[in-house]
């Protein structure tokens, strides 16, 4: 196929895409592990714990943000997350004429590993340095399954029947590619992603209580050294920056819908220093507390009233 075809293929997709998204949002589908993605406007930073998935952009522009590094993507390209990361997303260019528009689709690691055992599919050149998320353009054949994938949206008797078909034909797509030797690495990373899923999966159940490196290396079974070198290798963090970036998410999460004071809040989460609790917060979100959560409520109460400024721009 040619550029062109991609370019064609990427627009039959944002169509569809925006067909079944009447609202701005994060819509779940009638298929398993798919999911569309609309925004009539440019977004603030959103910080989140971004779960394994691929993403492709049909339309608008995005920048996700993993620890120090950016990756900024659009039209023709897709963003593969291997592992539970703490990243920071945010929508770039949309409006209401030509709004963003994404494709997710949760991804299985075990799905691929069987799949690339099936079509034996080898992983070729260095293993990536970072493999927790990748960027790489979206080629024609892989913006056909999608757009087939997507399309049966139209036809729900379908969907029981050929939706696992149209997704593995997807995940066969993205691992033969030229571009899918990173996670066709991801793959097969075997028990140090393991390892360290293992210790990514404690983090988020006991990120309150203090970290004890010597007990997270007992549970991913692996030396205190070795888990720090492939915890960073694989989610470009420590597993301490890893834990202060969920205590401070879940924070923000508790002062926007329950209404918790800072204080409470930090305390909830494992901190015993209010003082470092909202110097922390500051150089994660930045500004403190107080300040940005009365930003981020206005920020929400804005969005909220932008459809009926809009008319009928979204439907």
């Amino acid at each position: 196929m040619t550029p062109s075809s991609t370019s064609k293929h990427s627009a039959a997709l944002a169509r569809l895409i925006q067909r079944h998204t009447p609202a701005d949002g994060i819509h779940q589908t009638a298929i398993a592990r798919v999911v569309l993605i609309r925004a009539a406007q440019p977004s603030e930073p959103l910080h989140a714990l971004h779960e394994p998935a691929l993403c492709i952009v049909a339309q608008g522009r995005k920048q996700v943000m993993l620890a120090n590094e950016v990756f900024h993507y659009g039209p023709e390209q897709c963003l593969v997350v291997s592992v539970d990361l703490p990243v920071t997303g945010q929508v770039m260019e949309a409006t209401p004429e030509a709004p963003y528009l994404c494709l997710r689709v949760d991804l299985d690691p075990g799905q691929l590993g069987a799949l690339m055992l099936e079509a034996a599919l080898e992983p070729t050149g260095t293993p990536p340095a970072g493999p927790g998320m990748s960027l790489s353009p979206a080629e024609p054949d892989l913006l056909d399954a999608a757009t087939r994938l997507v399309r049966l949206l139209e036809t729900p008797r379908d969907i029981p029947f050929l939706a696992p078909l149209f997704i593995r034909e997807l995940l066969y797509r993205l691992l033969s590619s030229e571009h899918g030797a990173n996670l066709r690495h991801i793959a097969v990373a075997g028990e140090r992603l393991d390892s360290v899923n293992r210790a990514i999966t404690w983090l988020k159940h006991h990120y309150a209580e203090p970290l004890r490196i010597e007990q997270l290396a007992r549970v991913a079974h692996m030396s205190t050294s070795a888990l720090h070198h492939h915890f960073k290798r694989i989610t470009a963090m420590s597993p301490l920056q890893y834990q202060k970036h969920l205590r401070l998410q879940e924070a923000r999460r508790l002062m926007l819908g329950q209404a918790l004071d800072a204080a409470s809040a930090g305390h909830s989460v494992g901190y015993e220093s209010p003082s470092q609790f909202s110097r922390e917060y500051g150089r994660l979100f930045g500004a403190p507390p107080a300040r940005d959560i009365s930003q981020l409520r206005s920020t929400l109460q804005g969005q909220a009233r932008a459809p009926a400024r809009q008319g009928n721009a979204s439907t």
